[in-house]
C-alpha cells in the first residue's frame, strides 16, 4: 500500500468484523530515535494460534469473497523491510495485538499518510462502535475519543457531513500541534 494510514483502516475493519466494540489505534514517532510504533488493538473475538499464524500467510483469509488475504502481510512487509519489527497477539474470546515498528529513515520506509481522513471515516462510519486514537511525537500526546465525541454530541450522528468533517479538522489541528512542541 502507499501509505501506512490505509493499512491500518484495513486492519481496523478486521477488528469490526470481528465483532470489537471498542478498538485503538496508536502512532507513536520517536524523531531522535527515527522509530515509529503502530498499535492496533481492539477487544474483538480474538483468534486462535494457528489463525494468528495463518492471518500472516497472503494466501489465507476467512472472506469468501476473494482468495487471498493481503491486510496482515504487506502491513508486516512494510515494517520488516525498513528494519522493524512485527507481531500479533491474540486470544479467543479476549481481542488481537497487531503492532508494527519502522525506522523512518530507511529508504524502505512507506509514508503514514492522511490519518485525519482514515481515522475519521473509521468514526464516522461505524457508530456503533467505539475508538481511541492516540498520537504521539516524542514527549508529546494528543489523544481522540469516539466516546467522548458522541456523549457531547447528544444523538447527532457522527456520519452527519459536517460532524465527520469536524472530526478530521479536529484531528489533522491536534497533529499539528504535536509537532509544534
Amino acid at each position: 500500500m502507499r501509505e501506512l494510514s490505509l493499512n491500518i483502516l484495513d486492519i481496523a475493519q478486521n477488528s469490526i468484523v470481528a465483532g470489537a466494540s471498542l478498538t485503538e489505534i496508536v502512532v507513536e514517532e520517536n524523531t531522535a530515535e527515527k522509530t515509529l510504533l503502530i498499535g492496533i488493538y481492539d477487544n474483538g473475538k480474538g483468534m486462535t494460534e494457528e489463525q494468528v499464524r495463518n492471518v500472516q500467510d497472503p494466501f489465507f483469509t476467512t472472506r469468501t469473497t476473494r482468495k487471498v488475504g493481503m491486510g496482515i502481510p504487506l502491513f508486516k512487509m512494510a515494517a520488516e523491510q525498513t528494519g522493524g519489527s512485527f507481531s500479533i497477539k491474540s486470544q479467543p474470546g479476549v481481542g488481537t495485538r497487531v503492532e508494527a515498528r519502522f525506522k523512518t529513515d530507511s529508504i524502505d520506509f512507506t509514508p503514514l499518510g492522511d490519518m485525519s481522513s482514515t481515522i475519521a471515516t473509521i468514526v464516522c462510519m461505524n457508530e456503533d462502535k467505539d475508538f481511541i486514537y492516540t498520537r504521539v511525537v516524542d514527549d508529546a500526546e494528543f489523544k481522540f475519543s469516539s466516546a467522548d465525541i458522541k456523549t457531547v454530541l447528544d444523538g447527532v450522528p457522527l456520519s452527519e457531513p459536517s460532524v465527520m468533517s469536524w472530526v478530521e479538522g479536529y484531528i489533522s489541528e491536534q497533529t499539528q500541534q504535536l509537532f509544534k512542541n
